[in-house]
C-alpha cells in the first residue's frame, strides 16, 4: 500500500482499529486466482497473529494454508470535495483509514483451540447482557457446528497501515473539512471528522 509519510499509522493506531473494524477481506491465491472471502478476524497481542475461520464449504481454505496472504481491514471513507476549501484551484479526494495485514496461514485442528477462539469471536460481539454463551450449549452440539468451519491462524510478517485524514493540508483547511463532515447526514463523514479532529496539529 501506498503511504506517504503524513498518513502513516503508529503501532497503538493499528491494533485499536483492527480491534474496532475486525471485519476483514481475506485474500489469497486460489486455482491460480485471486480469492477473497469477507470474514471476522480477532488479533492476538501475545502471538501477533489473526484468528478466524473459513466455512468449510468456501474453497479458498484448501490451498491457502502457508500461502502469502493479505487481509485487508477496510474503516471509514468520505469523499472531500474542493468546493470546501478555500480556493477551487484544487481537486476532489477521498479520505479514509485502512490497515493491510500480511502472514501465512496455518490451519487449526486442535479442537480446544479452535472452541477458545470461536468463544473469543462471540464474546467480542455479543452485548453484555446477552443471552448467548457458548458456554451454556451442549458441547455435542458445538462439536456438530465445528464440522462446518476450518479455523486458521494467520501469522503475521507485516503491516501497512494508512490513515488518509487530510494531514497534508493547512489546518485551515482541515478545519473546513471537519465543518463540512460534521453537518452530514452519513456517519462515515462524521467519523472521519472526528478521526481528523484527533489528528489535527
Amino acid at each position: 500500500m501506498y503511504i506517504p509519510k503524513h498518513f502513516k499509522m503508529n503501532e497503538e493506531e493499528v491494533y485499536d482499529f483492527m480491534e474496532t473494524y475486525g471485519f476483514a477481506t481475506l485474500y489469497s491465491q486460489h486455482n491460480g486466482e485471486p480469492c477473497a472471502t469477507h470474514l471476522p478476524l480477532t488479533y492476538e497481542e501475545s502471538e501477533h497473529a489473526l484468528y478466524g475461520h473459513f466455512s468449510r464449504a468456501n474453497e479458498q481454505w484448501k490451498d491457502a494454508e502457508n500461502q502469502q496472504t493479505l487481509a485487508v481491514f477496510q474503516g471509514p471513507h468520505c469523499y472531500i470535495s474542493p468546493s470546501w476549501y478555500e480556493t477551487n484551484k484544487a481537486v476532489p479526494t477521498w479520505n479514509y483509514v485502512s490497515v493491510h495485514v500480511y502472514g501465512t496461514l496455518e490451519m487449526i485442528e486442535d479442537s480446544q483451540t479452535t472452541y477458545d477462539t470461536l468463544h473469543d469471536l462471540v464474546t467480542k460481539y455479543e452485548s453484555p447482557d446477552s443471552t448467548y454463551d457458548l458456554n451454556h450449549l451442549e458441547h455435542g452440539f458445538i462439536e456438530g457446528m465445528s464440522k462446518g468451519i476450518v479455523p486458521f491462524r494467520l501469522n503475521i510478517t507485516k503491516i501497512e497501515a494508512k490513515a488518509k485524514l487530510s494531514q497534508n493540508h493547512s489546518v485551515e483547511r482541515q478545519e473546513r473539512v471537519i465543518k463540512q463532515l460534521e453537518n452530514s447526514s452519513q456517519q462515515d463523514d462524521r467519523i472521519i471528522a472526528s478521526l481528523m479532529k484527533k489528528n489535527i496539529k
